[in-house]
């Protein structure tokens, strides 16, 4: 959940101080690694998922503040736009039958929500682009009413000396258009999936998240569209890293990074440091031992795989690594199973594979391929006799994340359940993605009767590979 701060303007003493307690919480941090006093409490699991307000026509509905007083759960937030939400889900540890009991809790809030959005007459969809929206509607008119929105829009614009944000994505088709604000990342809705880790597990566990960005977002694409374009199965990808591009082109905010980590997570909140300006210097009173400046700095930087400083519930920091690749949606059942293929390919490389098999340029290579062409990627795989993604989910990988389940103590009817969904999406060659092209080859290119008629199946409540055209 964003963090809002008091106010937007900021001194050149704002920036100095800033960078300062940052330099002297990172230096602490070191400490905690030196004497190994990060939680060794894990794996425990959580998400985050993003969603879309919109009215009866299938367009976006800028209400979220009337939303979400109406609502009045502090587990459900405002994101930048005033037609996304946040909705959070507590943390469980990863054994049982953690993923039906997910799967309840996000249908308990998610009922609760739309319950509230049908009272607004309105609707709740989740989607990785919204098909329906327009250029227009990402304008500053519909930013979010929050300091910190506002002072990352003024922030980002002063990084780039006020040039326009220049949005060109090649993919079936082609988009060209400049932007004079970062309304542009509010397009791009998510599903982030929360990892925590014993200390001595996570440099592993975040290069694993690396090598399986690629097979993950092929088996979840679910944004073809943007502004009526035909671009990348998950144009999510190429749209979020051009929304917010403020530096240069080696160390972009948004980024898949240049290396797998080779010592420990710390080298990575040591790079925050050296490779990335302060964008916005909160400055807190908060303790040295709550790393305040370290954690607000690290979340202006949106690494696809990023490392997170939290606290477990005695107080003991932790590291958690957040894998921020797959879009929102298409269904609940579909969300959650693809929570489940993550956490069971994350454990089911365990003695199997590592990512020193992958160098890290083909894993990245294989990312940005699976993002553009889905489940029609070519891709490079270790050992693997195809460069079919499709093939090598089929084949490998779905029933690796089935060992990886079974070895975690997931129930086997969770691991039946969940994984069984992503092996028949993958296996019908419909995610959603595809379903939406589909759909449009079938109906036409009207993006609010595509929108209306997504949301139908949504609620459903049925996996998407069974979604009919």
């Amino acid at each position: 959940m964003g963090q809002e701060i008091e106010h937007s303007h900021f001194s050149a003493d704002d920036f100095r101080l800033f960078e300062q307690k940052l330099e002297a919480e990172t230096r602490y941090l070191g400490d905690l690694f030196a004497q190994k006093k990060l939680s060794q409490a894990g794996p425990v699991c959580g998400f985050e998922i993003e969603a879309w307000l919109i009215d009866h026509q299938g367009n976006p509905l800028p209400a979220n503040q009337e939303y979400l007083d109406a609502l009045a759960d502090p587990m459900v937030v405002h994101e930048l736009s005033r037609f996304n939400i946040e909705l959070n889900i507590e943390p469980e540890n990863l054994q049982d039958d953690v993923f039906s009991h997910m799967q309840l809790n996000l249908q308990e809030t998610w009922n609760k929500c739309t319950q509230v959005a049908e009272g607004m007459d309105a609707n709740l969809v989740m989607i990785g682009i919204l098909p329906s929206v327009h250029d227009a509607d990402l304008s500053l008119k519909n930013m979010t009413r929050s300091n910190r929105y506002k002072a990352l829009n003024e922030q980002v614009l002063a990084l780039r000396n006020n040039v326009p944000l220049h949005l060109d994505i090649h993919g079936r088709g082609h988009l060209n258009a400049d932007h004079f604000d970062v309304m542009l990342e509010s397009a791009a809705t998510s599903f982030q999936i929360h990892l925590q880790t014993p200390l001595e597990q996570a440099s592993e566990m975040f290069n694993r998240a690396i090598m399986l960005s690629a097979p993950m977002v092929a088996a979840t694409a679910n944004s073809p569209y943007l502004f009526g374009h035909e671009l990348w199965d998950e144009t999510r990808i190429p749209l979020f890293e051009q929304a917010v591009e403020c530096g240069e082109l080696a160390h972009r905010r948004v980024t898949f990074g240049d290396r797998y980590n080779e010592h420990n997570m710390l080298d990575i909140f040591i790079d925050n440091i050296r490779d990335y300006p302060v964008l916005v210097p909160n400055l807190s009173d908060d303790a040295q031992e709550r790393m305040p400046h370290l954690r607000f700095h690290n979340g202006t930087i949106w690494r696809w795989n990023r490392p997170l400083l939290g606290f477990d519930p005695d107080g003991s920091p932790h590291l958690r690594i957040e894998h921020r690749v797959v879009p929102a949606g298409p269904s609940i059942p579909d969300t959650i199973a693809n929570a489940a293929f993550f956490y069971g390919m994350m454990y089911g490389l365990t003695g199997r594979q590592n990512p020193g098999s992958l160098p890290f340029t083909l894993a990245k290579e294989n990312f940005y391929l699976c993002a553009r062409d889905g489940l029609h990627a070519l891709v490079n795989w270790p050992g693997s006799e195809t460069n079919s993604i499709r093939q090598i989910l089929l084949e490998e990988l779905i029933p690796m994340a089935r060992i990886g389940l079974s070895e975690l103590g997931v129930s086997k009817a969770d691991n039946q359940y969940f994984l069984d969904i992503i092996e028949q999406r993958v296996s019908s060659g419909q995610n959603g993605a595809e379903w939406q092209r589909r759909w449009v080859a079938a109906h036409g290119k009207n993006m609010q009767a595509l929108t209306l008629a997504y949301l139908r199946h949504q609620n459903s409540n049925k996996p998407v590979a069974s979604w009919s055209i």
